[in-house]
């Protein structure tokens, strides 16, 4: 179930893209109640608007999924000046829903690694890799949970996972 909701993540990203847009530009909701939402959400769930309900990260995302590494590099500057994105990634070492990996059932086959775009532009980012610097922790990270769908063997997750020292 939980992979066929992430290997949709685009078209529910259409879907509530174009339910933002319409609240914005049809019922004219006041653009400080979507960034009071999308924040919201972020205290709980970290970046999860951008990959998942903004329309601006939908266009921006098809544009430059065609483009490769270096357009994907170009994807995150555009985040720059949206204040949903900065709370969103700020929070994302601190939200109680994670991306958390299973130490003893992870094979280390490096599968998630590849398919996160984080670990293609930092050497020392790894979702695995023990004293790695943690992708899904980053305040880049986005949580399109292309690593979760990668697991063969279902080690990542994202759901609730509180934060312990050590971890």
């Amino acid at each position: 179930m939980k992979h066929r909701i992430i290997a949709s993540r685009f078209g529910i990203q259409i879907v509530l893209g174009a339910i933002v847009f319409v609240a914005l530009n049809v019922f004219n909701v006041p653009l400080m109640w979507v960034l009071g939402i999308g924040i919201g959400i972020s205290v709980i769930a970290g970046k999860v608007f951008c990959r998942w309900a903004c329309p601006i990260g939908l266009v921006m995302g098809f544009m430059f999924s065609k483009g490769g590494d270096e357009a994907q590099s170009l994807y995150m500057y555009h985040k720059v000046g949206c204040p949903i994105a900065w709370a969103g990634g700020l929070l994302n070492r601190f939200s109680p829903f994670r991306i958390k990996r299973n130490k003893d059932s992870c094979i280390d086959c490096g599968l998630c690694d590849k398919a996160c775009y984080i670990p293609r532009f930092n050497e020392g980012a790894s979702i695995y890799k023990a004293g790695a610097v943690r992708p899904t922790e980053s305040y880049t990270c986005s949580r399109c949970l292309k690593c979760v769908e990668s697991c063969p063997n279902g080690s990542l997750s994202f759901s609730f996972a509180p934060i312990r020292r050590g971890d």
